[in-house]
């Protein structure tokens, strides 16, 4: 098995010296129990999957915490919600002692809840995503960033086969009751034909026959259990009519690519979604790059009524904005440029740097300059760059 290093690891450590209790959610499959693992030999281990153990935990909670010993890890814990109150009181006995508690989950909201409303303040949440590009230093839309799709890529139809089913069968029934999974398996992949697009919940509904309030509940479950990124309007001083309706990218390429039937390189090369595939995976990327450092999620997009358009708008340090436009192109122009130089005019007192990010190739040129107050990098290189700052 290929060892990644993880760059959230540095922020785990420390959260784990300054907080009695860590939880660290993601997707299923996302590397967490492997990551934990290694960074903590030395702690108790338990998997809190097994229906026998499940019952013990309902049955006699008290029971099985004293037969721990520190620190642990419980991993999944969302399936046993009934000890958070539990911990809480051990932590609070003795509120000095850090480091305790390692807790994972592959249910974000379900686990926010549990862990705001009984370890407010006693517990560091974090979450992993699938692997960056920092930490596998390859590009490759068509495999995505799960761990073992990278170690094992010729399985790569049926690991994302397998894994659809799982989702479906554990984590769709355990937040919420879906009546009708294929017809949330289908609008999975409804989803994935919509993948770059601002959301539409109507036009999500009709294809299926069902409601609006089921997409949006439907949406939700992909959002909570790390399936999706929704990428909102960025609207801040810009005295413009504009589009105020999210977009809606998968997080995972592999998986986006799976559930559009691109199984190859060559049918990537050719397919239509390529470009809005590799919009989304850089989106990603800057997603990954945040959490990884323990900073909030910041990335937005800006659409006015009149069509003007810029892909990616990131926040910075010091109120600066960097405008982003993704390109599938290895070749790049300063006509791709031409909308965040428009949009830039705009008044604002803030400083704005403007990126055309693209797939790079070995005839790149060395200058990063592709016209006055605009510079090309590869995705690579970007992430890179933010990743240092």
């Amino acid at each position: 098995m290929v060892n990644y290093q993880r760059a959230i690891s540095k922020t785990l450590q420390r959260a784990h010296v300054f907080f009695p209790a860590l939880l660290l959610t993601g997707p299923r499959r996302s590397g967490k129990t492997y990551l934990l693992k290694r960074l903590f030999p030395k702690a108790d281990y338990r998997l809190l999957e097994d229906p026998d153990l499940i019952a013990r935990v309902q049955l006699d909670p008290r029971g099985f915490l004293s037969e721990l010993k520190f620190p642990v890890i419980l991993d999944e814990i969302q399936n046993t919600p009934q000890l958070f109150s539990y911990i809480r009181t051990l932590i609070d006995k003795n509120p000095q002692k850090k480091g305790q508690w390692i807790l994972t989950g592959s249910q974000e909201a379900p686990l926010m809840q549990e862990s705001t409303e009984s370890l407010a303040g006693r517990v560091c949440v974090l979450q992993l995503l699938p692997l960056s590009v920092q930490e596998t230093k390859i590009e490759d839309l068509l495999l995505g960033g799960y761990p073992e799709v990278l170690q094992n890529p010729e399985a790569l139809s049926l690991w994302y086969g397998s894994y659809v089913q799982t989702y479906l069968e554990r984590d769709v029934r355990a937040i919420t009751q879906v009546k009708d999974l294929p017809a949330f398996r289908r609008f999975m992949g409804l989803l994935a034909a919509r993948h770059g697009q601002m959301m539409n919940k109507n036009d999500l509904a009709a294809p299926l026959g069902v409601s609006v309030p089921t997409v949006g509940q439907w949406l939700n479950i992909l959002e909570l259990t790390g399936q999706i990124m929704i990428v909102p309007p960025f609207y801040e001083n810009f005295s413009k009519r504009l589009i105020k309706s999210p977009k809606i990218y998968w997080l995972d390429s592999g998986m986006a690519c799976y559930l559009l039937g691109i199984e190859t390189q060559a049918e990537l090369e050719r397919s239509p979604f390529l470009g809005v595939l590799f919009e989304g995976y850089f989106g990603a990327e800057i997603l990954k790059t945040q959490v990884n450092h323990g900073k909030r999620k910041e990335l937005y997009y800006f659409r006015d009524r009149q069509g003007l358009e810029v892909d990616f708008i990131v926040p910075k340090k010091s109120g600066r904005l960097d405008f982003i436009e993704v390109k599938s192109s290895r070749t790049v122009t300063p006509a791709m440029a031409n909308s965040m130089l428009s949009l830039k005019k705009n008044k604002m007192n803030k400083k704005i740097e403007c990126y055309v990010v693209y797939r790079t190739s070995s005839l790149d040129p060395k200058t990063k300059a592709l016209c006055p107050g605009v510079q090309a990098y590869g995705l690579m290189d970007y992430i890179q760059s933010i990743g240092a700052n």
